[in-house]
């Protein structure tokens, strides 16, 4: 049907009855109008949305308190009762019968009569602070590396090559020969658990940002004469946030549950001290006997707990880092 034109006389208007004009500012042209979008805020707002995340939340900060602050406020001494045969082993009650009510006696005490829920914790600050050591170094180096590896083509022939060479080495047979080359210590076992332990995440990160650096964005970046690091840095890095906090998630478990397998009995290569792995091994030998049990699955159940509470708190903050879960 062809378009007929509409005689406006007949409507017997004036013009400037039928027409508005608009004022064309340029100033209220750039204005816009949606809710201004702040990322961090977005992300808090979706992770808190789940009551559930709260939980366990609370519950990873109690365990931070249980283990950096309350180790502050009652001092753990393995020998304060050694010495004295008839506070060995004993069971919850009859330490509340011989101490008085106290949280400090909840799982009774060990085998030189110490508190094992003190030892526990004692035991946990050296655990939480070698994963938390441990992932801040092989993260940083490995995002940083896998982000340039994948974007350079000439790094990616050299890291390539090193990584088929080094990442073929079983890494516990690595870790092993170093803690019994070097003193067995805490600088030692992060030395041995990050030598390499970032080459694996580098190459994670490398296949991610090998995705997206050839996006329209970057090669517009690459025409105007960015540096590679400077791309890398504000137009991929940003991108993957969500995929390298849901990394951090599974990685600060693993080194706990690393410590805890070289302090093993069957392994037998942990540190000298009470870290949770060493904790575990020493009470192996009262896991069967009765009354005695709990010193054993005490601190498993704790340990246990923790990777768990780290896990699930660090995937779910990881879903919410997601921009795709702000609408």
């Amino acid at each position: 049907m062809e378009n007929e034109l509409i005689d406006l006389s007949e409507f017997e208007m004036k013009d400037d009855e039928l027409f508005t004009f608009i004022d064309n500012s340029t100033v209220n042209s750039e204005k816009i109008t949606a809710p201004r979008y702040s990322y961090w805020k977005s992300v808090l707002r979706v992770f808190f949305k789940k009551k559930l995340n709260i939980v366990f939340l609370a519950i990873l900060v109690v365990i931070l308190l249980l283990t950096y602050i309350y180790p502050l406020i009652v001092h753990y001494d393995l020998f304060e009762n050694f010495g004295d045969d008839s506070l060995y082993h004993l069971r919850t009650i009859d330490s509340w019968k011989r101490f008085g009510f106290s949280i400090r006696w909840l799982f009774g005490t060990g085998e030189a009569g110490q508190s094992v829920w003190d030892q526990i914790w004692h035991g946990a600050q050296f655990s939480i602070t070698l994963a938390l050591v441990c992932a801040a170094i092989n993260m940083t180096v490995g995002v940083v590396v896998g982000a340039i590896w994948g974007f350079s083509k000439k790094v990616d022939v050299v890291m390539t090559e090193v990584y088929n060479i080094v990442g073929n080495v079983p890494g516990i047979l690595l870790i092993g020969v170093l803690v019994m080359l070097l003193d067995r210590n805490f600088m030692t076992l992060v030395f041995a658990l990050t030598i390499t332990g970032w080459l694996g995440i580098a190459y994670f990160i490398r296949t991610q940002v090998i995705v997206i650096r050839d996006r329209e964005y970057n090669l517009a970046s690459r025409c105007l004469g960015t540096s590679i690091f400077r791309i890398t840095m504000k137009n991929i890095l940003p991108f993957m946030v969500s995929i390298i906090v849901t990394l951090l998630a599974t990685e600060l478990p693993l080194y706990i549950g690393t410590e805890v397998f070289l302090s093993s009995s069957y392994v037998n290569l942990g540190v000298s001290s009470d870290s949770l792995g060493f904790l575990i091994a020493a009470k192996e030998q009262v896991m069967t006997t009765p009354g005695q049990q709990i010193e054993f699955w005490a601190p498993v159940a704790i340990t246990s707990a923790i990777t768990i509470i780290l896990y699930i708190v660090g995937q779910n903050l990881g879903d919410a880092s997601d921009p795709r879960t702000h609408m």
